[in-house]
């Protein structure tokens, strides 16, 4: 407990210190302490104002518990999902023996997680709380086709919009993807890099846009790269398991005006 008294020559009593009046609603003094300064608190109407802010702050942060939590995002989900499934299909390739796996990754209800956050106390005058949610994931191993040259390593769950295995389809979403740096199953800009070097294009031409696409029910990885004509564009995807020595190419096809 912080300094008591904020009155003349060390009395307990108006004005009140705020630290007092704290750690008494927290219930943190003795109990002979407490019943000496209950009588005094309450017959003091600025005293119960502080009290009364108290209850109404530590009321707001309970109703936190039970507020109900926006669901996520079904595309943010999927991709979860995804990573989670590559990283256990990494960890555990046996059971690509094993026969049929059960269903994919569940993400637990962030309400419900939420419910079991505890609350926290209150110290030196100063009221703190927090509300965080916890999202509860459980992993299993998904029964998915292998990719070609990638033993025991189970491809991940195709994200993003769905174009043709020829790429078709694929121009529609040039105007979207223009400026988007998602990397979706590739993770990161080295991986697509390693990508981009092993199909021979010209490391020089930076990609205008980056997005992930379901291709053929394949996961890949769309570029968008400029051709020096105005207009068009040079579409290529690459599949989940590109890297290097093995571009790994889903498809490459040029768009716009001629």
């Amino acid at each position: 407990m912080t300094d008591e008294s904020r009155g003349i020559g060390g009395t307990i009593g108006p004005p009140w210190s705020v630290d007092v009046l704290a750690d008494l609603h927290a219930g943190v003094l003795d109990d002979d302490r407490a019943a000496e300064l209950w009588p005094l608190v309450k017959a003091d109407p600025e005293a119960r104002e502080i009290l009364a802010a108290l209850d109404a702050t530590q009321a707001d942060l309970a109703s936190l518990a039970d507020a109900p939590a926006p669901p996520m995002p079904a595309e943010l989900a999927a991709r979860l999902d995804a990573a989670l499934a590559a990283e256990a299909a990494a960890k555990f390739p046996s059971t690509q023996q094993a026969g049929p796996a059960p269903q994919g990754a569940q993400v637990v209800d962030l309400a419900a997680a939420r419910r079991r956050n505890k609350r926290l106390g209150w110290a030196a005058g100063v009221l703190t709380a927090a509300a965080a949610a916890v999202v509860a994931v459980t992993v299993a191993i998904p029964d998915t086709a292998q990719q070609p040259g990638t033993p025991n390593v189970a491809a991940p769950a195709p994200t993003g919009p769905s174009v043709g295995s020829d790429g078709a389809g694929a121009q529609a979403l040039v105007g979207k993807a223009i400026g988007v740096r998602d990397f979706g199953p590739l993770q990161n800009e080295d991986r697509l890099d390693g990508c981009i070097a092993a199909a021979g294009l010209d490391p020089k031409v930076r990609p205008e846009g980056i997005r992930p696409v379901n291709v053929g029910g394949q996961a890949g990885v769309m570029i968008i790269l400029t051709t020096g004509k105005l207009a068009q564009f040079r579409l290529v995807a690459f599949g989940a398991d590109c890297g290097p020595g093995h571009p790994a190419v889903l498809f490459d096809k040029v768009v716009g005006e001629k």
